[in-house]
């Protein structure tokens, strides 16, 4: 067996409910799939899907807090479905999409939004913006042979327990199904992948001691604390 420069970094792992470990691969996240929240940012509305990425060790699991990251005065938060898969695909038809998702959970897409205005301005990558430490709280994974798959049902997000994001998982422009299909032609999807699926109208800035609940009907809650 090969000597280790350094020891290898432990996988990353978000909890199942009703136990077990979902070991995460890569995060995938779906941009400005809401109306409303296209219209608050003034993009465009009728552009097909995009893509970013946040990396595997982003993940906060367990409701553990979040520092406030450097570089920025204006963190906020953005509340979103995540899929966990759980079958390896790619080229997937819409019709067969949801045949390799595992789970569901709630999560939060933190971001610093001073950057990203900045990127978006200089048509730079959205990286620092998005995909900087402790940025993806993520709850429990619910199994879809327990809750099915959701279509619909409220999502919302409170700071300090006032409610600041408020929608339904009906007004998501690319479902599920059609952001795996659109998403596995660019990438072969794998089992351990998690997909951010766009976030409501509502989002803002946070401070430290802040306390986020994020709640998705008939999914679950993030819950965490700006530190």
């Amino acid at each position: 067996m090969a000597d280790f420069l350094f020891e290898p970094h432990a996988p990353v792992t978000v909890p199942i409910a009703r136990g077990g470990l979902f070991a995460v691969r890569r995060v995938y996240c779906v941009g400005r799939n809401y109306v409303e929240h296209i219209r608050e940012m003034g993009n465009d509305e009728r552009e097909p899907p995009f893509f970013f990425s946040k990396p595997a060790d982003a993940v906060v699991v367990g409701g553990a807090s979040v520092p406030y990251p450097p570089q920025t005065a204006d963190l906020h938060h953005e509340i979103e479905l995540v899929v966990a898969i759980g079958k390896d695909g790619r080229d997937i038809a819409v019709a067969d999409a949801l045949t390799h998702v595992y789970g569901y959970a709630a999560g939060l897409d933190m971001t610093r939004r001073n950057l990203q205005a900045v990127a978006k301005k200089a048509g730079r990558p959205w990286e620092m913006a998005k995909a900087f430490d402790y940025s993806a709280p993520i709850g429990t994974i619910e199994p879809a042979d327990a809750i099915g798959h959701p279509d619909k049902g409220a999502i919302t997000l409170s700071v300090n327990g006032e409610v600041r994001q408020r929608g339904d998982l009906s007004e998501q422009i690319w479902s599920v199904a059609e952001a795996i299909s659109y998403l596995s032609g660019f990438v072969q999807l794998r089992a351990g992948d998690l997909i951010m699926t766009g976030t409501p109208s509502g989002v803002g800035a946070v401070v430290r001691g802040d306390v986020l609940e994020g709640t998705i009907e008939g999914v679950g809650t993030v819950r965490t604390m700006i530190a």
